[in-house]
């Protein structure tokens, strides 16, 4: 892991755009197959239902990109991947190409936003206590 005064290398550096390259990416996954039902089409035909799969998606991969830059490039640059995320799923779900509406309007997309938001902002907000206890030398007041 590394500390917060440690200067980011070109190493690092590169690294911190290959993970908002993926925040980036995984945004638009789970934003763009948000609305896949099992109507026969895509999924098997299994009453029509609503089958939001990219949340849990969401769930995994969102606080593991936040705790990988939390590692591998410096804790205090943990959220840039968490705001890529949410600036592409609100951004292109508001906004979407030809200005379209993405974001379908019903609970899945509360649920891909807090199942994504949630889970790396809890992701952050630990890395970001570990890092200052480790600054600290450990120690509590």
């Amino acid at each position: 892991m590394t500390t917060p005064s440690q200067p980011l290398t070109p190493g690092r550096r590169w690294m911190l755009v290959v993970l908002c390259f993926d925040a980036f990416l995984l945004g638009l996954l789970e934003l763009f197959f948000l609305p896949l039902r099992l109507d026969g089409i895509v999924l098997p035909k299994l009453g029509d239902a609503p089958f939001p799969v990219t949340v849990v998606l969401a769930v995994i991969t969102t606080p593991l990109l936040v705790r990988t830059t939390a590692k591998v490039v410096q804790p205090s640059f943990s959220v840039i991947p968490l705001l890529v995320w949410v600036l592409v799923v609100l951004g292109m779900g508001v906004t979407g190409p030809g200005g379209d509406l993405v974001l379908v309007q019903d609970w899945r997309a509360l649920l891909l936003i807090g199942g994504g938001a949630l889970p790396g902002a809890l992701a952050l907000g630990g890395g970001l206590g570990t890092a200052a206890k480790a600054a600290k030398g450990g120690k509590d007041e």
